[in-house]
């Protein structure tokens, strides 16, 4: 079992979805450990135009595979990417939205505050 683990506002991380689930530990939090080496860290919303970059780029997220119990993706699902994947959406100009309160605070390792508001679904208020 994880350990409870922050986002990126300094909360306690949220789930991202579990309809489908997501999370590489299928928790439907995006938490982290030693063994997920693609950091599966960034909440988004997806949409149909990063699913095909994804699939140009070789991760094919929208066909589903029952032999791995994984349903396939489609647009307006919620997902956990992969820290560097998004960057790689974001420098092509397609990178999905990002709810803040359910990224995990490591992906300040691969990308900046500044973009991830810039791409935020849900931005929080101000703290009274």
């Amino acid at each position: 079992m994880v350990k409870p683990q922050r986002n990126v506002l300094g909360q306690l991380l949220t789930p991202c979805s579990t309809n489908p689930m997501t999370g590489f530990y299928r928790t439907g939090c995006c938490e982290t450990g030693d063994d997920d080496t693609g950091r599966h860290i960034v909440c988004v919303l997806l949409t149909e135009e990063f699913l095909a970059f994804s699939k140009a780029a070789g991760n094919d997220l929208s066909t589903p595979r029952p032999d791995w119990g994984f349903p396939g993706l489609k647009g307006g699902d919620q997902w956990c990417l992969c820290a560097l994947r998004w960057k790689e959406a974001l420098q092509a100009g397609c990178a999905p939205q990002v709810i803040l309160e359910s990224t995990h605070h490591n992906v300040l390792q691969y990308v900046s505050m500044e973009d991830l508001h810039a791409h935020a679904l849900h931005t929080p208020g101000p703290v009274n």
